[in-house]
């Protein structure tokens, strides 16, 4: 074991706002060794990412509160709590709260990386704010740091 265990209160973890949602940090790559990241992530309605592919990790979804609406291909699923997703490598693939509530789930990549594009594009926010609305600055800037981490987004006009 070349880590401490890792143990994060409900109200721990850094927080970010990435592109209006909010990411909480429950694992880091330096607290696994490398071998995956784990994120609570808030989506409040209208939330979540561009279409996007990620050449290096697989990510999974578990779905805690609210619904969660995944695009996979060309396929639409809808996730309520306690629904399970996984997108492994080279998925296209995005997800939106589709409601009128906001949503919560637990993200994990594998292995861990991606959550350093999280810190680099993430505005810090306070875990129960209302994230900020994403500003024309912070999508540019995901657009030009994503593909250092091996995720190519399809975002319309790009």
């Amino acid at each position: 074991m070349n880590h401490p265990p890792t143990f994060r209160k409900p109200n721990e973890g850094r927080t970010v706002a990435v592109v209006g949602d909010v990411y909480r940090f429950l694992a880091t790559g330096e607290e696994t060794d490398g071998k995956y990241a784990m994120l609570e992530v808030i989506v409040p309605p209208g939330g979540g990412p561009p279409p996007h592919i990620h050449s290096r990790e697989e990510e999974s979804f578990l779905i805690l509160e609210g619904e969660i609406t995944f695009i996979v291909g060309d396929k639409q699923i809808v996730a309520m709590a306690g629904s399970f997703a996984n997108m492994p490598v080279g998925s296209l693939h995005t997800f939106k709260n589709t409601s009128d509530k906001t949503a919560r789930m637990i993200v994990s990549v594998a292995p861990a990386g991606l959550e350093q594009m999280f810190l680099a594009v993430g505005v810090p926010v306070n875990l129960g704010d209302t994230p900020p609305p994403p500003s024309k600055a912070e999508i540019e800037k995901l657009l030009t740091v994503a593909p250092q981490y091996g995720i190519e987004i399809r975002a319309p006009g790009h």
